[in-house]
């Protein structure tokens, strides 16, 4: 096991003694770290701050989703839905949406007005691009350090994504050890830097020569316990790369010296086939447009609250042929698609 350390613009190998050392200075940089006292000045990283979001002292989880300036339809389909819930099991919860900036002014002149109207809208001065996903998420943490310091836990999602709060809730207060180092989500294991130089997400071997990249949990959602956001905002101080948002936040937790923890209940990239236990099962499903969301939010709402093991058992069943079989018909659609002697290459 080694370390990383920033030097000219390149992430190098450290000998295990140093990578020890950093994790130790970032675990003792993370306990010190106060930003309340810069709150008056945060107006230079965020043009929309929303400084009085964390009010409630006793909040137990805050989900901070990701969404483009752009994507307002989407986000009214979350406020309506999902993220329309203040308690689980009456503990206090939140939802606040984080955006980068917007090349269009018309569109930012709405941003606000849609900001004012809800407040529950954080931007950062970040480009809304892939490129800018590192930056967005080092801002969003830094926002978190410096407003709401009082969340025992952070959930980090996107706003295409369907979120199951009570089952998620549930399973952090039934957590039987103390809520610090917590980084759970599906946990990407051996994955391999992106090679491609006309990727967005291209990881140059100049930059990151490792075979693997460090276990992370994937994007479409993963939960940190305030102790682990601090850790992940010091360390990514010395990776200033231009990674995918998952990736990065993987990168930082290893140096700091957090491990990932995994839980099958998260679906990863995958988008989940409906079925009405099985959602009431899992954390998430990634892939959701606004009107699914309202189909699936409406159809769990007319429930009367649960399903017995066995009906959830058969339900995940059912939800992993039908999302195998999506798969498959869409592989099947593509190759029908694609002119003779051109080759399709799956995973």
């Amino acid at each position: 096991m080694f370390g990383f350390s920033l030097v000219s613009g390149e992430l190098t190998p450290k000998s295990p003694n140093c990578s020890l050392s950093f994790t130790t200075l970032a675990m003792h940089m993370a306990r010190k770290l106060d930003l309340s006292g810069t709150r008056g000045n945060e107006s230079q990283y965020y043009p929309i701050t929303n400084p009085n979001a964390c009010l409630n002292s006793d909040l137990f989880l805050l989900t901070i989703v990701f969404s483009s300036p752009s994507n307002h339809i989407q986000r009214n389909a979350v406020r309506a839905t999902w993220a329309n819930q203040t308690r689980v099991q009456s503990f206090a919860v939140r939802t606040l949406f984080f955006l980068g900036l917007s090349p269009s002014t018309a569109t930012q002149e709405t941003v606000v007005t849609e900001s004012g109207r809800h407040g529950d809208m954080v931007q950062g001065y970040v480009n809304d691009s892939p490129h800018g996903q590192a930056e967005r998420e080092v801002l969003a943490l830094r926002w978190v350090v410096a407003f709401c310091p009082v969340a025992r836990f952070i959930l980090i999602t996107e706003d295409s994504v369907f979120v199951n709060l009570p089952a998620l809730g549930g399973y952090l207060l039934g957590l039987r050890r103390h809520p610090e180092d917590l980084y759970l989500g599906r946990v990407m294991h051996k994955d391999t830097p992106d090679r491609d130089p006309s990727s967005p997400s291209y990881l140059a071997p100049a930059l990151y020569p490792e075979r693997y990249l460090p276990d992370y949990c994937a994007r479409t959602a993963s939960v940190l316990s305030q102790d682990v956001v601090r850790k992940v905002y010091v360390a990514s101080a010395g990776v200033r790369a231009a990674l995918p948002a998952d990736v990065f936040v993987g990168l930082c937790a290893w140096k700091a010296g957090v491990v990932p923890t995994h839980s099958a209940r998260f679906s990863g990239e995958k988008h989940i086939h409906y079925n009405n236990c099985c959602y009431r099962y899992l954390f998430n499903s990634p892939g959701m447009g606004s009107e699914e969301l309202g189909t699936v939010w409406a159809d769990l709402g007319q429930e009367d609250g649960g399903c017995s093991l066995l009906e959830t058992y058969y339900g995940l069943v059912a939800c992993k042929a039908l999302t195998y079989l999506d798969k498959l018909i869409q592989y099947i659609h593509i190759s029908v698609s694609v002119p003779v002697g051109v080759c399709v290459c799956t995973i």
